[in-house]
Order: C-alpha cells, then sequence, then structure tokens
C-alpha cells in the first residue's frame, strides 16, 4: 500500500493520534519487517529452546539461565507486538514519487543555513527511521515542523530551546523517481 499524498504538509504529516507520526519510507518498513522477522523466526525459537532446556533443570529460582531466559523472550516479545503494531499502522510515503520537488515534504532531504552561517543538511523521515547521527529528523522534530512546505529561498522560523532562530532553505531534493 504505497501512498503519496501530494499536500503532505504538516498536518498530514504531523503526530497520528496517541503522539506519534506514521508515516515510514519503503526502505523504513522494509527494516521494521525484517527486524519482525528475525525475532519471529530466529531469536525467540533459540531464547523458547534455552528456557525449556533450563526449565528441565531442575529449581528455577536459582537458574541464572531460566531467569535471564524468561526475561529475555518478555523483552522479545514486547518488541514483536510493537513492531506489529507499528507495521499495521504505518502509511508508507514514496518520496521518490513526490510531485512537488520544489517544496519540502516528507522524505525530502534539506540543506539550509543557519543565522550563524552554518549549512546543514537533513532528511525528513518517519519517527521510526530518524537517526540524527545519520542526518536523518523526525516529521514531528522542530527543524522538520519549520522546514515543512518551504521552498528554496525561504526563510523560516526555527523554535528551539535556546529560543527562535531564521534559518534559509538552500537546497531541496528527493530520491530519483523509480
Amino acid at each position: 500500500m504505497l501512498k503519496n499524498p501530494a499536500a503532505s504538509g504538516p498536518k498530514a504529516g504531523g503526530p497520528a493520534p496517541g503522539g506519534l507520526s506514521c508515516y515510514i519510507t519503503p526502505a523504513g518498513i522494509a527494516a521494521m519487517r525484517g527486524e519482525l522477522t528475525t525475532l519471529l523466526r530466529d531469536e525467540r525459537p533459540k531464547i523458547v529452546e534455552i528456557v525449556s532446556w533450563a526449565a528441565g533443570n531442575g529449581d528455577r529460582s536459582e537458574n541464572g539461565d531460566y531467569q535471564y531466559g524468561k526475561r529475555r523472550l518478555r523483552e522479545i516479545d514486547r518488541r514483536i507486538r510493537f513492531l506489529t503494531k507499528r507495521i499495521d499502522n504505518a502509511i508508507i510515503v514514496d518520496p521518490a514519487a513526490q510531485p512537488q520537488r520544489n517544496r519540502v515534504f516528507f522524505g525530502a532531504t534539506v540543506t539550509y543555513a543557519t543565522e550563524h552561517d552554518e549549512e546543514r543538511t537533513v532528511t525528513i523521515l518517519g519517527v521510526d527511521e530518524a537517526d540524527m547521527a545519520a542526518g536523518q529528523v523526525s516529521l514531528v522534530s522542530p527543524v522538520a515542523r519549520a522546514l515543512m512546505r518551504a521552498g528554496i529561498g525561504d526563510e523560516v522560523r526555527l523554535t528551539t530551546p535556546r529560543g527562535e532562530e531564521m534559518i534559509e532553505v538552500l537546497a531541496i531534493s528527493y530520491p530519483a523517481a523509480p
């Protein structure tokens, strides 16, 4: 189910009920599905086997393998439930199909200049994909909200913990269309 909301601005890309955005790129959903498959097919069966073996060793109250295994099984099950819900509620948006490439929308890579003449480049992605170390910011982050719908040359107001700052959009790019 690939969607491409042509006007995916702040209202369309804002937080979903519960406070988290559910927009995600095809690569992001593939990564989540891969993690879910790994947990279900590989990790969980291994831990179940360890717990079964440890339970057969008798006294469970002082059995470290059993206690650790049960704790790890609960962590895996919790992550499986989380991933399943996120995948079920995901709205997959392919940034490569964005028709308005002269404006900032979900999936855009934006280069902007700060008031201190520092150039920064960020890619606006879903909450589950954001990785600040890689220059990927969440759709609900202050910088993404400020940049939404801006065009090259536009100055927008960014609210930060240090106060308000004006930033100027220098470049906007999207992945190549398939």
